[in-house]
């Protein structure tokens, strides 16, 4: 990766941690189906709880609140953007993307068609202890689809 995609990958990450897309739990709109899930990273003390509007199989919003470092914080973010208005089986589809890329180590190149601005978390992958702090909001998402009733 050059050292031009890194340093733009660092400024996304730094923008989205600063001004958080999301941040704020709020309720789902009446009519609208909600899951919600809490997530903690033991090892560093990051912690998320999401909730997930769900209006038929349309993710309708997204919506957390959490305290942690400033990966895990705008990977929050970016998933908010990311996510809301996309088919349920599409945002499920975009977690098992980046969970693929965060498990890579660096490996694998970022699918900016299919991630967007999660990719610039690709340099990520390559520390396994920071790796748990850029999924903790995608898995609390899966979560929360799941429990949308």
């Amino acid at each position: 990766m050059s050292s031009d995609l890194q340093q733009l990958y660092q400024q996304i990450i730094l923008e989205h941690a600063k001004r958080r897309r999301g941040d704020g739990l709020a309720a789902a709109p009446d009519g609208v189906a909600s899951g919600e899930s809490h997530q903690l990273n033991p090892t560093c003390g990051d912690e998320i709880t999401l909730r997930a509007a769900v209006d038929g199989s349309t993710v309708h919003g997204i919506s957390w609140e959490g305290q942690g470092c400033s990966i895990s914080m705008a990977s929050a973010s970016v998933l908010t953007e990311l996510a809301a208005g996309l088919e349920r089986d599409d945002v499920l589809h975009l977690v098992d993307e980046f969970r693929t890329l965060m498990r890579s180590r660096g490996s694998i190149e970022p699918d900016e068609e299919v991630l967007g601005d999660a990719a610039a978390f690709a340099g990520v992958a390559r520390y396994p202890a920071r790796v748990k702090c850029a999924m903790l909001a995608w898995v609390a998402l899966e979560e929360a689809l799941l429990a949308a009733n």
